[in-house]
């Protein structure tokens, strides 16, 4: 896909659809999801809806006690122990999710970290990299087998609006010469951008397309590395922690439009498209603000996502995909 396909399809659903509203109806008996982060904020709600709508859902997570906590009364539902920025413990889970599953139709990477402090893991890579964009393309590399077995498969990954803070940092990924954590997470979020177009290109024969996706400004567990007074300064929330910051969405609705990109009959066909409000969105250009919506070209563009998966491949080690 190139940035002309980047176009609105006239989705029934907005900003405002929740995730009961996108799957109201759906029978997903037979299916297999694997929802990575999926027992916290966003993730909980997917996983809370696939599985009522009846699917079987595996859960990756790095806290799976916790997990077995939040997941209590969730039926269809298993917890598989994995940390995404440890890839030893991402290769261990996806061969327990081999052993269980023949086949995955839902691979939706909704975990993440954001605005950490300087941190580096492995052979001395920045984190926030690692773990959301390392660790889910290797999940997804060592599942893909799982993936094409079923022959009508969507990758969902979350970027975020904070793409638009940068391109990929070709010269200093890993920040060696400087950190700033929210340059980082926005490089991350680019590259789940990226990730989903190559993925798609090369996995697109075999029935396995990708997306990703904005879900919205949601206050969740992922600013648990930002203290109080951040948030405030920022207008997100008040002294209390009570939301407060405009265009805010419950998590019903931030997870709405993973889930309308995993079961939509609107994106049969297509893939490789950056999506928020449930729909396709437009291009913006590189002034546009952050909170105005839209993808950056360079976070779909084919060229540079082809790069970043031969560097992550090398990087990681993880198993090609043939296409």
């Amino acid at each position: 896909m190139t940035s002309t396909d980047q176009q609105p399809l006239g989705s029934p659903f907005s900003a405002t659809s929740t995730a009961q509203d996108v799957t109201a109806g759906l029978d997903l008996s037979g299916m297999n999801a694997v929802v990575t982060g999926g027992y916290s904020g966003l993730g909980l709600e997917t996983t809370r809806v696939l599985a009522a709508a009846g699917a079987r859902v595996l859960v990756p997570a790095r806290r799976p006690d916790i997990a077995r906590t939040a997941l209590a009364d969730v039926k269809n539902c298993e917890i598989i122990p994995m940390d995404l920025a440890d890839l030893d413990s991402v290769r261990t889970a996806a061969a327990r999710i081999s052993d269980s599953l023949a086949e995955i139709d839902l691979l939706m990477a909704v975990a993440g970290v954001m605005a950490t402090p300087e941190r580096h893991v492995g052979p001395g890579w920045e984190s926030q990299l690692a773990a959301n964009h390392f660790g889910h393309f290797t999940l997804a590399c060592e599942l893909y087998p799982l993936l094409a077995a079923s022959g009508q498969a969507r990758v969902v990954v979350n970027s975020s609006a904070g793409h638009t803070l940068t391109d990929i940092r070709w010269h200093d990924p890993h920040f060696r010469t400087g950190y700033d954590k929210w340059l980082a997470y926005g490089q991350a979020k680019t590259a789940n951008a990226l990730f989903a177009v190559h993925l798609d290109t090369l996995g697109r024969g075999d029935g396995v397309r990708a997306f990703a996706l904005h879900p919205g400004k949601i206050i969740t567990g992922l600013q648990r590395e930002m203290d109080l007074q951040e948030q405030i300064d920022r207008g997100w929330v008040d002294e209390h922690g009570n939301v407060t910051g405009a265009d805010f969405k419950t998590p019903a609705q931030g997870a709405a439009t993973g889930l309308w990109a995993a079961t939509s009959p609107l994106l049969d066909g297509l893939g490789g498209l950056y999506l928020e409000d449930c729909d396709v969105t437009g291009v913006s250009a590189p002034e546009t603000p952050m909170d105005d919506g839209g993808v950056r070209a360079y976070a779909i563009d084919p060229d540079a996502a082809a790069r970043l998966w031969d560097l992550t491949l090398i990087a990681t080690g993880a198993t090609p995909i043939s296409r």
